[in-house]
Protein backbone atom coordinates (compact mmCIF):
# COMPACT_ATOMS: atom_id res chain seq x y z
CA UNK A 1 0.00 0.00 0.00
CA UNK A 2 1.13 3.08 -1.32
CA UNK A 3 0.05 7.02 -0.60
CA UNK A 4 -0.30 7.16 -4.02
CA UNK A 5 -2.77 4.25 -4.26
CA UNK A 6 -4.84 6.44 -1.36
CA UNK A 7 -4.33 9.88 -3.26
CA UNK A 8 -6.30 7.46 -6.62
CA UNK A 9 -8.66 6.39 -4.33
CA UNK A 10 -9.53 9.65 -2.24
CA UNK A 11 -9.59 11.42 -5.86
CA UNK A 12 -11.69 8.51 -7.23
CA UNK A 13 -14.56 8.45 -4.49
CA UNK A 14 -14.74 12.76 -4.56
CA UNK A 15 -15.32 13.34 -7.92
CA UNK A 16 -16.64 9.39 -8.75
CA UNK A 17 -15.23 9.22 -12.22
CA UNK A 18 -11.98 7.75 -13.73
CA UNK A 19 -10.67 10.32 -16.02
CA UNK A 20 -11.80 13.74 -13.53
CA UNK A 21 -9.92 11.59 -11.20
CA UNK A 22 -7.01 10.77 -13.47
CA UNK A 23 -6.70 14.72 -14.51
CA UNK A 24 -6.88 15.67 -10.40
CA UNK A 25 -3.65 13.26 -9.75
CA UNK A 26 -1.64 14.35 -13.32
CA UNK A 27 -1.71 11.14 -14.26
CA UNK A 28 -3.24 8.52 -17.28
CA UNK A 29 -6.41 7.14 -16.49
CA UNK A 30 -5.39 3.83 -17.14
CA UNK A 31 -2.32 4.30 -14.77
CA UNK A 32 -5.30 5.84 -11.89
CA UNK A 33 -7.11 2.77 -12.54
CA UNK A 34 -4.75 0.32 -12.65
CA UNK A 35 -3.71 1.76 -8.80
CA UNK A 36 -6.92 1.33 -7.79
CA UNK A 37 -7.55 -1.90 -8.77
CA UNK A 38 -3.72 -2.99 -7.18
CA UNK A 39 -5.32 -1.34 -3.86
CA UNK A 40 -8.39 -3.35 -3.65
CA UNK A 41 -6.31 -6.36 -4.40
CA UNK A 42 -4.12 -5.52 -1.57
CA UNK A 43 -6.68 -4.97 0.85
CA UNK A 44 -9.00 -7.91 -0.30
CA UNK A 45 -11.77 -5.04 -0.64
CA UNK A 46 -13.53 -3.72 -3.86
CA UNK A 47 -13.46 -0.45 -2.89
CA UNK A 48 -16.19 0.72 -6.55
CA UNK A 49 -18.64 -0.55 -8.22
CA UNK A 50 -17.83 0.07 -11.88
CA UNK A 51 -20.61 0.70 -14.35
CA UNK A 52 -20.78 2.54 -17.66
CA UNK A 53 -22.90 5.28 -15.60
CA UNK A 54 -19.51 5.71 -13.70
CA UNK A 55 -17.72 4.82 -10.38
CA UNK A 56 -19.65 4.31 -6.93
CA UNK A 57 -18.24 3.99 -3.82
CA UNK A 58 -19.08 0.76 -2.44
CA UNK A 59 -20.84 1.53 1.55
CA UNK A 60 -17.91 -1.29 3.20
CA UNK A 61 -15.57 1.44 1.58
CA UNK A 62 -16.98 4.67 2.86
CA UNK A 63 -15.48 4.50 6.05
CA UNK A 64 -12.05 4.58 4.45
CA UNK A 65 -12.31 7.46 2.52
CA UNK A 66 -11.81 9.75 5.92
CA UNK A 67 -9.17 7.50 7.26
CA UNK A 68 -7.17 7.45 3.95
CA UNK A 69 -7.59 11.48 3.95
CA UNK A 70 -6.22 11.60 7.91
CA UNK A 71 -3.30 9.12 6.58
CA UNK A 72 -2.59 11.70 3.89
CA UNK A 73 -2.50 14.80 6.08
CA UNK A 74 -0.59 13.00 8.20
CA UNK A 75 2.34 12.20 5.55
CA UNK A 76 1.79 16.23 4.05
CA UNK A 77 2.24 17.32 8.20
CA UNK A 78 5.48 14.63 8.25
CA UNK A 79 6.78 16.15 5.26
CA UNK A 80 6.43 19.28 6.47
CA UNK A 81 7.57 19.15 9.71
CA UNK A 82 10.80 17.20 7.82
CA UNK A 83 11.25 21.03 6.00
CA UNK A 84 11.52 22.52 9.00
CA UNK A 85 13.84 20.88 10.44
CA UNK A 86 16.63 21.48 7.29
CA UNK A 87 15.34 25.04 6.78
CA UNK A 88 14.85 26.17 10.94
CA UNK A 89 13.13 29.54 9.36
CA UNK A 90 10.14 27.72 7.83
CA UNK A 91 7.00 27.02 9.96
CA UNK A 92 5.23 28.90 12.43
CA UNK A 93 7.00 30.36 15.18
CA UNK A 94 4.93 30.78 18.55
CA UNK A 95 6.03 33.10 20.80
CA UNK A 96 4.50 34.52 24.28
CA UNK A 97 5.31 37.19 26.35
CA UNK A 98 4.59 38.53 29.62
CA UNK A 99 1.82 41.26 29.49
CA UNK A 100 4.51 43.90 30.68
CA UNK A 101 6.60 43.69 27.89
CA UNK A 102 4.41 42.08 24.86
CA UNK A 103 2.34 45.28 24.16
CA UNK A 104 5.41 47.19 23.49
CA UNK A 105 7.91 44.43 21.90
CA UNK A 106 4.84 42.77 19.40
CA UNK A 107 4.11 46.14 17.25
CA UNK A 108 7.52 46.44 15.42
CA UNK A 109 8.64 42.83 16.06
CA UNK A 110 6.08 41.48 13.95
CA UNK A 111 7.19 43.28 10.93
CA UNK A 112 10.87 42.95 11.53
CA UNK A 113 10.38 39.18 11.88
CA UNK A 114 8.56 38.70 8.96
CA UNK A 115 10.84 40.83 6.65
CA UNK A 116 13.77 38.82 7.80
CA UNK A 117 11.83 35.37 7.32
CA UNK A 118 8.95 35.69 5.31
CA UNK A 119 8.58 31.90 5.51
CA UNK A 120 8.29 31.65 9.52
CA UNK A 121 5.24 33.82 10.17
CA UNK A 122 5.25 34.41 14.09
CA UNK A 123 2.09 33.47 16.14
CA UNK A 124 2.08 35.81 19.74
CA UNK A 125 0.52 35.55 22.90
CA UNK A 126 0.82 37.42 26.18
CA UNK A 127 0.93 35.81 30.01
CA UNK A 128 1.63 35.81 33.04
CA UNK A 129 5.21 34.35 33.81
CA UNK A 130 3.14 31.01 35.03
CA UNK A 131 1.53 30.31 32.46
CA UNK A 132 4.25 30.86 30.03
CA UNK A 133 6.39 28.40 32.07
CA UNK A 134 3.75 26.04 31.90
CA UNK A 135 2.84 26.00 27.97
CA UNK A 136 6.63 26.25 27.37
CA UNK A 137 6.73 23.05 28.99
CA UNK A 138 4.06 21.59 27.39
CA UNK A 139 5.52 22.29 24.29
CA UNK A 140 2.29 24.38 23.02
CA UNK A 141 4.73 27.53 23.10
CA UNK A 142 8.44 27.53 21.07
CA UNK A 143 10.09 30.52 22.72
CA UNK A 144 8.39 33.05 25.49
CA UNK A 145 9.66 36.71 26.22
CA UNK A 146 10.59 37.07 30.36
CA UNK A 147 11.70 38.63 33.17
CA UNK A 148 14.56 37.14 34.80
CA UNK A 149 15.08 35.56 37.08
CA UNK A 150 13.69 32.66 35.43
CA UNK A 151 14.32 29.21 35.99
CA UNK A 152 12.72 25.91 34.73
CA UNK A 153 14.08 22.60 34.41
CA UNK A 154 15.85 21.79 30.60
CA UNK A 155 14.69 25.05 29.43
CA UNK A 156 17.58 27.84 28.11
CA UNK A 157 17.56 31.26 28.54
CA UNK A 158 19.55 34.11 26.79
CA UNK A 159 19.28 37.83 28.53
CA UNK A 160 18.14 40.29 25.84
CA UNK A 161 18.43 43.84 27.42
CA UNK A 162 18.27 45.77 30.44
CA UNK A 163 15.49 48.16 31.18
CA UNK A 164 15.20 50.67 34.21
CA UNK A 165 12.10 51.55 35.90
CA UNK A 166 10.91 55.04 36.50
CA UNK A 167 8.33 56.75 38.59
CA UNK A 168 5.70 58.62 37.19
CA UNK A 169 3.31 61.08 38.40
CA UNK A 170 0.70 64.01 37.83
CA UNK A 171 2.94 67.53 36.89
CA UNK A 172 1.10 68.30 40.40
CA UNK A 173 2.59 65.98 42.70
CA UNK A 174 5.21 67.37 44.95
CA UNK A 175 7.90 64.62 43.75
CA UNK A 176 7.27 65.98 40.10
CA UNK A 177 9.96 68.94 41.08
CA UNK A 178 12.75 66.30 42.65
CA UNK A 179 15.53 65.18 39.78
CA UNK A 180 15.14 61.29 41.17
CA UNK A 181 13.03 59.39 43.28
CA UNK A 182 14.47 57.39 46.01
CA UNK A 183 12.81 54.03 46.54
CA UNK A 184 11.68 55.38 50.48
CA UNK A 185 9.46 58.32 48.37
CA UNK A 186 7.51 54.98 47.16
CA UNK A 187 5.85 54.56 51.01
CA UNK A 188 2.90 56.61 50.14
CA UNK A 189 -0.91 55.49 50.14
CA UNK A 190 -1.67 56.56 46.49
CA UNK A 191 1.10 54.25 45.03
CA UNK A 192 -0.64 51.80 42.36
CA UNK A 193 1.31 48.90 41.14
CA UNK A 194 -0.06 46.30 38.75
CA UNK A 195 -2.22 43.37 41.09
CA UNK A 196 -0.80 39.71 42.34
CA UNK A 197 0.49 37.41 39.46
CA UNK A 198 2.60 39.67 37.66
CA UNK A 199 6.60 39.62 37.82
CA UNK A 200 6.77 43.28 37.53
CA UNK A 201 4.97 44.19 40.66
CA UNK A 202 6.74 41.32 42.75
CA UNK A 203 10.27 43.25 41.43
CA UNK A 204 9.34 46.10 42.48
CA UNK A 205 8.41 44.45 46.38
CA UNK A 206 11.26 42.69 46.53
CA UNK A 207 13.50 46.11 45.51
CA UNK A 208 11.41 47.69 48.10
CA UNK A 209 10.72 45.80 51.37
CA UNK A 210 7.93 47.24 53.44
CA UNK A 211 5.84 48.22 50.46
CA UNK A 212 4.05 44.82 50.42
CA UNK A 213 2.11 46.02 53.42
CA UNK A 214 0.82 49.22 52.65
CA UNK A 215 -0.25 47.99 49.07
CA UNK A 216 -2.26 45.18 50.87
CA UNK A 217 -4.49 47.82 52.46
CA UNK A 218 -5.23 49.71 49.11
CA UNK A 219 -6.07 46.68 46.54
CA UNK A 220 -8.50 49.78 44.51
CA UNK A 221 -4.77 50.99 43.66
CA UNK A 222 -4.07 48.07 41.76
CA UNK A 223 -4.71 47.35 38.22
CA UNK A 224 -4.11 44.60 35.46
CA UNK A 225 -2.16 46.74 32.70
CA UNK A 226 0.27 49.06 32.76
CA UNK A 227 -1.99 51.83 30.42
CA UNK A 228 -4.92 51.61 32.88
CA UNK A 229 -2.05 52.54 35.50
CA UNK A 230 -0.72 55.52 33.69
CA UNK A 231 -4.24 56.89 32.66
CA UNK A 232 -5.07 56.59 36.49
CA UNK A 233 -1.31 57.99 37.37
CA UNK A 234 -2.66 60.97 34.29
CA UNK A 235 -5.59 61.84 36.17
CA UNK A 236 -4.23 62.42 39.62
CA UNK A 237 -4.80 59.12 41.64
CA UNK A 238 -1.53 58.88 42.12
CA UNK A 239 1.69 57.74 41.48
CA UNK A 240 3.53 54.51 39.94
CA UNK A 241 6.48 52.81 38.68
CA UNK A 242 6.73 51.97 34.76
CA UNK A 243 9.21 50.21 32.87
CA UNK A 244 11.01 52.62 30.29
CA UNK A 245 8.79 51.35 27.31
CA UNK A 246 5.41 51.66 29.35
CA UNK A 247 6.32 55.31 30.45
CA UNK A 248 4.60 56.88 27.07
CA UNK A 249 4.24 60.60 28.81
CA UNK A 250 4.25 61.93 25.22
CA UNK A 251 0.88 60.89 24.61
CA UNK A 252 -0.35 63.46 26.78
CA UNK A 253 -0.58 67.16 26.78
CA UNK A 254 3.22 68.52 27.09
CA UNK A 255 4.54 68.23 30.67
CA UNK A 256 0.99 66.98 32.37
CA UNK A 257 2.53 63.60 33.07
CA UNK A 258 6.19 63.69 34.47
CA UNK A 259 8.70 60.59 35.02
CA UNK A 260 11.79 60.43 37.05
CA UNK A 261 14.53 57.89 37.53
CA UNK A 262 15.00 56.18 40.76
CA UNK A 263 18.32 57.50 42.27
CA UNK A 264 19.24 54.13 43.00
CA UNK A 265 21.22 51.75 40.21
CA UNK A 266 18.99 48.36 40.69
CA UNK A 267 15.43 49.76 39.95
CA UNK A 268 15.57 47.31 36.57
CA UNK A 269 14.77 44.50 35.19
CA UNK A 270 16.63 41.89 32.71
CA UNK A 271 14.46 41.30 30.23
CA UNK A 272 15.33 37.14 28.59
CA UNK A 273 14.36 34.90 25.73
CA UNK A 274 13.40 31.51 26.93
CA UNK A 275 13.32 27.87 25.19
CA UNK A 276 13.37 24.22 25.94
CA UNK A 277 17.02 23.09 25.23
CA UNK A 278 14.87 20.36 23.12
CA UNK A 279 13.95 22.31 20.53
CA UNK A 280 14.87 21.40 17.66
CA UNK A 281 14.97 25.04 15.15
CA UNK A 282 17.60 27.03 16.85
CA UNK A 283 18.60 29.05 13.89
CA UNK A 284 14.79 30.45 15.06
CA UNK A 285 15.92 31.10 18.36
CA UNK A 286 19.03 32.66 16.99
CA UNK A 287 17.08 35.16 14.69
CA UNK A 288 14.40 36.15 17.01
CA UNK A 289 16.92 36.73 19.61
CA UNK A 290 18.95 39.23 17.37
CA UNK A 291 15.46 41.10 16.32
CA UNK A 292 14.45 41.55 19.61
CA UNK A 293 18.28 42.72 20.95
CA UNK A 294 18.40 45.07 17.89
CA UNK A 295 14.44 46.61 19.12
CA UNK A 296 15.92 47.11 22.75
CA UNK A 297 17.15 50.95 22.01
CA UNK A 298 13.74 51.76 20.30
CA UNK A 299 12.43 50.55 24.17
CA UNK A 300 14.96 52.95 25.81
CA UNK A 301 16.55 50.02 27.24
CA UNK A 302 19.79 48.59 27.15
CA UNK A 303 21.09 45.81 24.81
CA UNK A 304 22.90 42.94 27.34
CA UNK A 305 26.25 41.78 25.27
CA UNK A 306 26.40 37.45 24.87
Amino acid sequence: MTLTGLRYFVALAQEKHFGRAAERCFVSQPTLSAGIKRLEDELGLALFERARAGVRLMPSAEPLVLQAQRVLEHAHDFAQMASQQRDPLTGAFRLGAIHTVGPYLFPSLIPRALDAAPDMPVIIEEAYTAQLRERLRRGELDAAIVALPFTEVDVLTLPLYDEHFEVVMNHSDPLASKTSIAKADLNRDDLMLLGEGHCLRDQILSACPGLGERLSANHNRESSSLETLRHMVAGGLGISVLPCSAIGTDRYAPGHLVNKPFAEADMKRTVALAWRASFPRPGAITLMAQLLKALARDLNAEPVDA
